[in-house]
């Protein structure tokens, strides 16, 4: 841990309203945003008073908000400024075009070089926002994209968006379809009806002869059907979408449910990617409840927003290929009690990532949003802040 000290300060919170125009054939997102040919995109900037920076630290989670996390504020208090960033898709991942999500992301970074006149960005990704991060950087230094992967345009290559001058990946897996493909109940025989189930492949079945610790064959044997589940799911979201264009008329997009999406072996078997989390347990709660309850991943989606986000062979999205794009400096930082993030998924990403100027730091017994431990946020804080000084982040 380091020993360096460094000054804290009180922080200023400021609501932050940034807005671009985009022309859309149907509303996404229920309310105001987006509805009207304008994306409104709304965050909470932090800064210490009294102490200006030339660099601006940039949180964001595809649908998540990040200012109730006690590492951004943590940053502020010690001189940083920092930007929690919401994306068009606040609190609803339903509908979630990633491509238009790097665009929202963009919107703020060039907000915050030409309206408030940062000289740096530095790109926080923390939990989802890591693969999100890591895939706007890699269009921000080398644009490929010019359509999502239903089709629809939209030009990240002519996009002009500014890179970040550096990255933070922190408590982060390597991208939402990966994760989900991970986490499917591969037992689910019939997605109208998750009652229907294979007993063998049900891990939270008590009668179920296979118990951990699992051995290799049955790990396999798991993971293959985890795959074939998400292969079933993504050809018949093709298909439907298929079917509506061929149809024409106004129906253009349709929502559905996938039925129990937390069922990772590694929840009930620690000696999986052995790390320090504790077992029988996920950052929701007890993962059978989280299964079939209503905030598991991926549960809600449009055919759209599962091939964007979810989907293993469609979404661009994945932190390992994108890293591979990433020149800035990188610090990497896992937590090793992390109940969200799988244990490799960090050093994976350092290994990845194309950057000349990378660290890996691992902040011991840390769980995935440091609730009550004090000690593992100053360290991985100090860790942040200590390497952010060597790069001249914090002027």
């Amino acid at each position: 841990m380091s020993n360096t000290q460094h000054q804290t300060y009180e922080v200023q919170a400021e609501w932050v309203h940034v807005r671009f125009s985009e022309a859309t054939s149907f509303t996404e997102v229920y309310g105001f945003s987006g509805n009207q040919g304008t994306v409104n995109l709304e965050g909470v900037r932090y800064m210490p008073k009294g102490r200006p920076s030339k660099t601006l630290a940039v949180y964001m989670h595809p649908s998540s908000t990040l200012q109730l996390l006690p590492m951004p504020r943590a940053m502020a208090e010690h001189g940083a400024h920092v930007l929690c960033a919401g994306s068009r898709y606040a609190k609803n991942d339903t509908p979630l075009i990633m491509e238009k999500v790097v665009l929202d992301l963009g919107a703020y970074i060039r907000h915050a070089k030409e309206v408030w006149g940062y000289e740096k960005v530095l790109l926080c990704g923390w939990s989802g926002g890591g693969s999100l991060s890591l895939f706007y950087q890699s269009q921000a230094e080398k644009p490929t994209i010019t359509a999502t992967p239903a089709g629809d345009a939209i030009n990240l290559a002519a996009a002009g968006l500014i890179p970040a001058d550096a990255m933070i990946f922190q408590a982060a897996h390597l991208a939402r379809a990966i994760t989900l493909t991970d986490w499917l109940d591969p037992s689910v025989l019939d997605e109208n009806d998750p009652d229907r189930r294979d007993p063998e492949l049900d891990i939270y079945d008590p009668k179920n002869p296979n118990q951990p610790p699992y051995t290799s064959d049955y790990i396999t044997h798991y993971r293959a059907a985890q795959r074939a589940r998400m292969c079933r799911r993504t050809a018949w979201v093709k298909e439907t979408l298929e079917r509506l264009k061929k149809r024409g008329g106004n129906e253009l997009e349709r929502g559905f449910v996938t039925h129990r999406t937390m069922a990772d072996l590694r929840f009930l078997d620690p000696g999986i990617d052995a790390n320090d989390r504790k077992p029988r347990w996920c950052y929701l709660g007890n993962p059978e409840t989280v299964n079939s309850g209503p905030a598991g991943l991926g549960r809600y989606s449009t055919l759209r927003a599962w091939l964007s986000q979810w989907s293993l062979e469609d979404s661009r999205a994945l932190g390992p290929l994108c890293a591979a794009s990433v020149t800035v400096p990188l610090l990497a930082i896992e937590n090793t009690a992390d109940d969200a993030v799988p244990q490799p998924d960090t050093g994976i990403i350092h290994v990845a990532a194309a950057s000349r100027d990378k660290t890996f730091r691992a902040i011991k017994g840390a769980t995935h949003y440091y609730q009550g431990q004090p000690a593992q946020l100053q360290q991985a804080l100090a860790s942040c802040l200590d390497w952010m000084g060597e790069r001249n982040l914090l002027d």
